[in-house]
């Protein structure tokens, strides 16, 4: 079935999800879609069977604590960032429960996380000012690659790859977008597109679509903005939706590249046409709270939502 506007209006909260006793920081879909995982600050992994919709498995890292999970590409590891004792990114065995390798290098706390969709690479963005290239076959003494012209970020890094794995975008001091390329990130990047800097905002994150062409840019503020990824021409600024109190809200693309959909703090979820830029449905949820996680299944037609301490599975209505 192809997403168009009123199949999104359709979307409804198919089952409710109530595992964590704090709130949820992070949720990442297998590549294949078939299942979810969740991070929270009452340290616990949640794993969800998406087909069965039901909890698979849970485990903690009450140790280190955890957030910003992400799957790696076998089905059965993840890496994720600590959120207590140290600022070291692990890489576990979710089949037994058991540390493959520990990355340490980074001096705060890691804000910004993303698993190349090609290879074992990754990067990760810290509140210590650098953005750091991994690899996770190496072993736990390399710190990682500082990337140059990074050293002096003033605010939140965020950083992401394309969906090709051979570029990745930096978001720096929210107001600009550099481009790297993997092969050559050394020489500095190829492209840096300076945005109009926003003093009520920062920036939380950073996304290409799933067609590399644009590139979503979160903030702490009531909007966020979609761009050109190839000129940084600003396509679209989204708002209207909830958001006092400079929560981060995980605004997401849906699989097609098509339609941008982000949470808010009275727990709608705001939907937009990303080629009109006109928003297309407000769906509501009835979350607790803000909705700080929100990702479209990359295979299935449904979507997860969380917020405190609740995640929601949403499928379309019977009826359509």
């Amino acid at each position: 079935m192809k997403l168009t506007d009123n199949v999104l209006r359709s979307f409804r909260v198919a089952k409710v999800f109530r595992e964590n006793s704090d709130k949820i920081n992070c949720f990442d879909f297998s590549p294949n879609g078939e299942t979810v995982i969740s991070s929270s600050d009452d340290d616990s992994i949640v794993l969800y069977d998406c087909q069965e919709g039901k909890p698979k498995r849970t485990l903690y890292s009450k140790k280190y604590g955890v957030d910003l999970i992400r799957y790696t590409h076998a089905a059965n590891t993840v890496v994720y960032s600590s959120n207590k004792i140290d600022d070291t990114i692990r890489y576990l065995s979710l089949h037994d429960n058991k540390y493959i390798r520990y990355f340490p290098g980074h001096t705060k706390r890691v804000v910004a996380l993303s698993m190349s969709p090609v290879d074992d690479t990754f990067i990760s963005g810290s509140l210590d000012k650098t953005i750091r290239l991994w690899d996770l076959r190496s072993p736990n003494c390399q710190a990682g690659y500082k990337i140059d012209g990074l050293m002096h970020l003033q605010g939140k890094p965020v950083c992401s790859f394309d969906p090709e794995g051979l570029i990745f975008a930096a978001g720096v001091n929210s107001e600009m977008v550099k481009l790297y390329d993997l092969r050559s990130f050394d020489k500095g990047p190829f492209a840096t597109f300076k945005m109009q800097y926003d003093r009520t905002c920062e920036w939380t994150g950073l996304k290409f679509s799933n067609d590399g062409k644009l590139i979503l840019i979160s903030t702490n503020g009531g909007f966020i903005r979609l761009i050109d990824a190839f000129k940084g021409a600003v396509l679209h600024t989204f708002g209207g939706y909830n958001n006092s109190k400079a929560v981060t809200l995980e605004a997401s693309f849906t699989p097609d590249s098509q339609f941008i959909m982000i949470g808010s703090e009275d727990g709608k979820i705001h939907v937009w046409n990303g080629e009109s830029g006109m928003k297309v449905a407000v769906l509501d949820g009835k979350h607790t709270g803000p909705i700080t996680c929100l990702q479209f299944n990359p295979k299935f037609m449904t979507f997860a939502s969380a917020c405190s301490n609740m995640v929601r599975k949403w499928a379309l209505s019977s009826s359509e």
